[in-house]
């Protein structure tokens, strides 16, 4: 109780939290910068790679993977992460597709996980919406982390969404103390011209909404098909007067997040 959680950031929507005993790492996604990605409907293309590959994050208790159809939250090597992972998190029907032994959570739903600590940690599933109603890119989901004797003290990972009543809901619902958001205003041609992630304006929404929270921000950099860069959020989180509470994690530097 009262320790502080340790975020890695590693690139893209993956993080590494290392908190009270347990290593959670979200969206894996470790394959080389130049990747490319011919997918039926378009091409996307990896411009970074990870600041840690697969050998140096090491061991991983859960994963919390908001959905497994996108190779920008889920390529080939974090996909191969996760044979070896001791429980991976996702959508119903990633579960379906994942199979060995993938936990699908819908939103609101949740599952514990034993802890060193003593404390079960307790992961709730969140609503996501990946683009605009009725255009969306297939189910995805978010996650709230926290452990039973310290509810308070509540990770929210947003997967990748846009700013909707489900995560208005999060924020009514849900004291946050730290926020890691997917940014970017992810955009491919295949879902016209709508966003698929928050766009600046939107973070900084939801920044404000949770207002007690410290925000990450994950998922601005690294792909070619983000519409919007780190300019761009530090420019919207500015303008909405949280950038005090923004935190730009270091590419592969372990940080502690502030209780």
């Amino acid at each position: 109780m009262g320790q502080a959680p340790l975020l890695t950031y590693v690139g893209g929507p993956t993080a590494l939290i290392e908190w009270r005993g347990l290593r959670l790492l979200t969206d894996p996604t470790l394959d080389p910068a130049g990747s490319v990605y011919e997918l039926p409907a378009y091409t996307l293309r990896k411009r970074q790679g990870p600041a840690l590959g697969a050998a140096e994050i090491g061991h991983i208790d859960t994963v919390l993977l908001s959905h497994d159809h996108h190779v920008d939250n889920l390529d080939h090597a974090g996909r191969a992460l996760l044979a070896g992972a001791g429980r991976v998190i996702c959508t119903q029907e990633g579960s379906a597709r994942l199979q060995g032994g993938a936990v699908g959570l819908a939103p609101w739903q949740s599952t514990s996980i034993k802890s060193a600590a003593g404390s079960p940690l307790t992961i709730t599933a969140t609503p996501a919406r990946h683009g605009p109603e009725g255009g969306d890119r297939g189910p995805v989901i978010g996650f709230l982390c926290a452990y039973e004797d310290s509810p308070q003290e509540t990770i929210y990972f947003s997967g990748d969404t846009v700013l909707f009543a489900g995560v208005e809901e999060v924020a009514r619902r849900h004291r946050v103390r730290w926020a890691l958001l997917n940014a970017g205003a992810a955009r491919v041609a295949a879902a016209g011209t709508g966003h698929l992630t928050f766009t600046a304006e939107e973070a900084a929404t939801v920044a404000r909404m949770l207002a007690q929270a410290l925000i990450v921000p994950l998922h601005y950099e690294g792909w070619e098909h983000f519409s919007e860069s780190r300019e761009d959020l530090e420019r919207g989180f500015a303008q909405a007067g949280v950038a005090e509470r923004v935190l730009w994690a270091p590419a592969g530097r372990r940080v502690e997040l502030p209780l």
